[in-house]
């Protein structure tokens, strides 16, 4: 058997060169046996121990399972495997080899909706260009829409770029990518249909180990409808089955549960991947990895030295015709409760045993566990109203069409948090998410304390902020992290200037960043669950905002309104200064 080297740069190959459970790649230490044999038949020793130097292409979904509803397989040792004679060995992989190569079925359920047409099929497309779908795999969209094999291929099409590499055969690509693409039409509610789909899944399965992934680009209340039916008429009897489950994921903890309930009545938790696609992108990714391996950075993470962290995220537009849907939600349910608040656990949580993906969700539910309760008087919410600017006018929330007149549903929310641990005892994360501002970034702003009789004071002024350093992490737009440090202006004078130690990832990479749904698609594929929620982890976070909610639209509580395309309502920066903290994005350095 070749050597083949992986093409592909996997999101999750530290963890599994890291301690894992899954099998470790064994294709580069028994030459001898065939692939197949290694993909579905061999149950190996753990690869906690294991740091393996040379990186093999792997045939992509081939890691058998822990649920027990995913691929049962014989459990044969190595030693044991090495000993077989040719009828044993012939046992073990079956008559028919072939029949035991693996291929991965991959059903977009929604697939005439805008995210499936944006995000899931350029994502599968990119994966596809970087040699990281397996050899044998198919493509069905699902939705009830009318709509032939050719026509799902010329609406995918329109929003398949060649972005990746444009000096190699893109268009060839995609045009084999395409006619790995099928549709089938069906009520999301009915067994009979998902049973004809199981038909024409087989049919392409050709008898291979059947793996078998649904993304569910559909409304949360037809969750339970298609889970109910692909499980009962759709699952693969040989391989695994795999849920990936778009937010929102209920809008309190009591419906939170109830989707929780109603989803493992047909899956099993490591069946169900719930994505927040905010953990798929490149710098929270870098989060851990800069804490962990920086020794310049761990012994600094603690309120010893941090003042307070800064969780920022800002839109320079409005809801633009889907404020029937953000109404629903608002701006708190929408981007605090989960994208926010995920990469706090993620900045706060301690080190975990390894990077086992239970280890490290272990860790981010004692953040949120360990969490106060949150206070109504350390939460300010606003609604973005109209204005004009450069002769430009700009609608207000309410002048939606599909937003209810008199609405009352924040676009803007700031808040004050705090963990009640040890290392973060009276430390506030100052969160703070909001539409229709003046510019339009996610980033975290960890600013640390005053050095403690500062030498150079007098050249600050009264301003001891600004002789403050500030490590900023960039997630988007122009990923960057950067750190402000204070140095002295090339001179004979004694002037002091801040400046940025800066890693500003488009001058420092001349690879593309990939979109975080090519990231957490491909780790569904390959069972890596590190970047996926679990339900101890959305039992917690609900529990967190669920009574400031119900507080807010118990009392009607009225946002404070603000311009569009301003930084948003001053009671913002009023909250902030009850801590003594300032906005570092409002900054003129910022």
């Amino acid at each position: 058997m070749a050597l083949s080297v992986a093409k592909c740069p996997s999101s999750s190959a530290a963890a599994r060169l890291a301690p894992d459970h899954s099998p470790p790649r064994w294709s580069t230490l028994l030459r001898p046996f065939p692939r197949t044999v290694l993909a579905g038949s061999v149950a190996v020793p753990s690869s906690k121990n294991w740091n393996l130097g040379v990186a093999c292409k792997q045939e992509v979904g081939t890691v058998a399972a822990s649920s027990p509803k995913e691929a049962p397989s014989k459990n044969v040792e190595i030693g044991g495997l090495l000993g077989l004679s040719s009828e044993e060995y012939r046992d073990v992989i079956g008559p028919n080899s072939s029949e035991r190569e693996p291929t991965v079925s991959i059903t977009v359920v929604g697939a005439s909706g805008d995210l499936a047409k944006k995000k899931i099929f350029p994502a599968l497309f990119a994966l596809y260009y970087e040699d990281c779908l397996p050899k044998h795999f198919t493509i069905f969209g699902y939705a009830r829409s009318k709509m032939t094999d050719a026509e799902l291929r010329t609406m995918v099409s329109k929003t398949l770029t060649c972005r990746i590499d444009k000096r190699e055969n893109c268009n060839e690509k995609m045009e084999q990518f395409l006619q790995r693409c099928f549709y089938h039409s069906g009520q999301y509610e009915s067994e009979e249909n998902f049973a004809d789909l199981d038909k024409e899944l087989k049919e392409h399965e050709g008898g291979r180990l059947s793996n078998r992934l649904f993304y569910l680009s559909i409304p949360p209340n037809i969750f339970i409808d298609v889970v109910k039916s692909a499980s009962k008429s759709a699952s693969s009897k040989n391989g695994w089955t795999r849920v990936i489950v778009e937010k929102p994921f209920g809008r309190d903890s009591e419906s939170s549960a109830a989707l929780t309930r109603g989803l493992k009545q047909y899956l099993d938790e490591d069946q169900i991947f719930r994505i927040d696609h905010y953990l798929g992108k490149e710098l929270v990714e870098n989060l851990s990895i800069l804490r962990f391996s920086n020794l310049v950075f761990e012994p600094l993470w603690s309120r010893q030295y941090i003042r307070n962290v800064q969780l920022i995220f800002s839109e320079d537009f409005g809801t633009e015709g889907r404020g029937g849907y953000f109404d629903n939600y608002g701006i708190i349910r929408d981007i605090m409760q989960n994208h926010l608040l995920q990469i706090l656990a993620l900045f706060a949580m301690e080190t975990p045993v390894s990077l086992d993906a239970e280890d490290i969700r272990n860790e981010k539910v004692k953040v949120l566990r360990s969490m106060k309760p949150l206070q109504l008087e350390n939460v300010v919410i606003g609604q973005y109203r109209s204005h004009t600017k450069g002769g430009v006018a700009y609608p207000g929330y309410t002048d939606d069409k599909t937003v209810p007149k008199g609405s009352l549903t924040p676009t803007f929310a700031a808040a004050a948090l705090f963990i009640d641990n040890a290392r973060w005892d009276g430390v506030p994360f100052l969160m703070k998410a909001g539409k229709a501002l003046e510019t339009r970034r996610t980033e975290i702003r960890v600013q640390f304390r005053h050095v403690p009789g500062n030498l150079y004071k007098r050249s600050f002024g009264t301003d001891l902020d600004r002789a403050t350093n500030e490590l900023v992490i960039r997630v988007q737009p122009d990923e960057a992290i950067y750190l402000k440090i204070n140095n002295k202006i090339p001179g004979l004078g004694m002037r002091l200037d801040r400046s940025n130690l800066n890693l500003l990832y488009a001058s420092r990479y001349s690879k593309e960043i990939p979109d975080a749904y090519e990231r957490l698609l491909l780790d569904a594929i390959e069972g890596e669950r590190r970047l996926f929620i679990r339900s101890d982890e959305l039992d917690a976070a609900w529990e967190l905002f669920t009574p400031l909610l119900k507080e807010l639209e118990e009392k009607k509580i009225a946002p404070e309104l603000y311009p569009y395309g301003s930084c948003g309502p001053a009671g913002a920066h009023y909250l902030a200064a009850n801590y003594n903290v300032r906005w570092g994005d409002t900054a003129s350095d910022a």
